[in-house]
């Protein structure tokens, strides 16, 4: 294939002890990995040195499925993202550091204020992934007895987003002064209120910490529905989408594209980046014997609790042998419910060869074979206009990251399609984004905030 001067973007997608669901299961991994604090450190180290883009991490804020299906696959979430990440910015110096926070339940200062405080932290590496969340089981952790309308998610979303970078905004990059001599730490007349009161949230701000140094921190989305493809091309930098074939891939990312620039946007200050699960040997036959013998490991309690999980319905009592029945709507997640339909009507496959296929990457690329197969899906995907990158899914942790680090990436560097060295220090700067400058609120909607004698004294 022919070499391309626009890089490959890669982001390391790091999920417990890896994204397949027998994982924690597979003879060379340590199950109980994914509670220490000093194996995510590793893994973010292993992807720095191979000059990953970023490091990202999933959230929900509720165990899934029903009690009775709980004794399967163990649980991932075991940690809050932006926490993580605050650990992981002190063990490494130019990766960047991607969290999931839920725009239904945390509230928007919140969030402007964990990553503003993040990118402080990591010298400008942070980014957020505004998700809306998908399930009644995460509505009743917060007091409702089921979670908001899909629509509705996503309208409060984008009233969310907007919202908290203005709180970013509310203080000029040069507002801070700490002149010891004169006694004044800020100009007050570059730092504002927000007084925000919109149709979901009322904040007053600004925001209590300096503008983050990147301006906002790296915006990140992940829903590939109708709504979520709205709000991409709206809002987001990054999209992490999956698509289990080329064609879905470039449908998806054609279209968003077009979205983007119909938003006022440029596209190429988008990327699209779907996940892909590599299984890689040196042969082709070790490959698929890692892939088999993760896959006979599979428990399809697992794989119904998967599909539980993201279509809504009891899967416990579905004939494994049979087809997939139709599948009612949802308000959770949609686009991941309609791929497992697509894919199984396509296939023509049965309910358990249907959980075999979500057990392993939950209806996510994968790829098995040599480290040539696999840089040739990712070349051939980056040059059809499917993506821009691609959030590497290992399916073990660690073995899964080292083995592609140690593969693939010397072999898409060979073909010119990926970074041998970063080339800034800050997460935009790696991914070719450009810095916002602070958006210029008129003054009626952001008043100048006064400063007092007492403050300046601060």
């Amino acid at each position: 294939m022919a070499e391309h001067k626009r890089k490959i973007r890669l982001g390391a997608f790091l999920f417990g002890v890896g994204h397949h669901s027998a994982a924690w299961r597979a003879p060379d991994v340590d199950p109980k990995a994914g509670q220490r604090i000093g194996f995510y450190q590793e893994l973010a180290q292993i992807a720095e040195a191979a000059a990953f883009d970023t490091v990202f991490f999933a959230d929900n804020v509720a165990m899934h499925g029903a009690p009775g299906q709980w004794g399967g696959a163990p649980p991932v979430y075991f940690f809050e993202p932006t926490t993580l990440l605050a650990s992981l910015a002190a063990v490494t110096k130019r990766i960047g550091l991607i969290a999931t926070v839920s725009a239904s339940y945390t509230p928007p200062y919140q969030t402007a204020r964990l990553f503003a405080s993040l990118d402080h932290l990591s010298g400008g590496r942070a980014g957020w992934n505004l998700v809306t969340s998908g399930s009644d089981g995460e509505a009743a952790n917060f007091g409702l007895k089921t979670q908001r309308r899909h629509a509705d998610r996503y309208r409060l979303a984008g009233e969310y987003v907007d919202l908290v970078r203005k709180l970013w905004d509310s203080w000029d990059d040069d507002a801070f002064r700490f002149d010891q001599n004169s006694g004044v730490a800020f100009d007050g007349s570059k730092v504002r209120l927000v007084d925000h009161d919109g149709e979901h949230f009322s904040v007053r701000g600004p925001l209590q910490i300096s503008r983050p140094v990147q301006g906002h921190p790296v915006i990140v989305q992940a829903g590939s529905s109708d709504d979520g493809q709205r709000l991409a091309a709206h809002s987001a930098e990054v999209v992490f989408t999956a698509q289990p074939s080329l064609a879905s891939a470039q449908s998806f990312y054609r279209g968003l594209k077009q979205q983007v620039l119909a938003a006022g946007r440029n596209p190429d200050h988008v990327l699209i980046m779907p996940g892909i699960q590599p299984f890689v040997a040196e042969t082709r036959a070790e490959a698929e014997d890692k892939y088999a013998r993760l896959q006979d490991l599979v428990d399809p309690r697992a794989g119904l609790g998967m599909l539980a999980a993201f279509s809504g319905i009891d899967a416990s009592q579905l004939d494994l042998d049979g087809p997939l029945p139709n599948l009612p709507e949802t308000e959770g997640w949609k686009s991941r419910r309609q791929l497992f339909v697509d894919v199984a009507q396509e296939q023509h496959w049965t309910v358990r060869q249907l959980i075999a296929f979500i057990s392993a990457a939950r209806g996510h690329a994968v790829v098995v074979g040599t480290p040539a197969d696999v840089a040739d899906h990712l070349e051939a995907w980056h040059s059809q206009e499917a993506a821009d990158g691609f959030n590497i899914m290992p399916p073990t942790l660690p073995a899964g990251l080292t083995d592609f680090t140690r593969l693939v990436v010397p072999e898409l560097r060979r073909r010119g399609l990926f970074r041998e060295h970063y080339e800034a220090e800050t997460l935009r700067g790696n991914l070719g984004l450009s810095r916002p400058v602070p958006h210029s609120w008129t003054p009626a909607s952001f008043p100048s905030f006064p400063q007092t004698d007492q403050v300046a004294a601060q």
